[in-house]
């Protein structure tokens, strides 16, 4: 048991005196790259999507 609260002590302290947390800026210009790198890239699948469907409808004559 000592050795757990050993562990929690040292990553209290690493998180606390060690880490170096971004500012409010740095977050609101990464939150805004993630979410439009995700809408570019969901856009990128349903292209895809769109043009398989295209791709087999023309092969195979069939409407899935």
């Amino acid at each position: 048991m000592d050795k757990l609260g050993l562990y929690l002590r040292e990553s209290y302290n690493e998180l606390v005196h060690n880490v170096t947390w971004p500012s409010y800026g740095t977050l609101q210009t990464n939150t805004i790259l993630v979410l439009v790198g995700s809408a570019i890239f969901a856009l990128l699948i349903f292209v895809m999507d769109v043009v398989w469907q295209f791709v087999v409808d023309f092969v195979y004559g069939l409407s899935l």
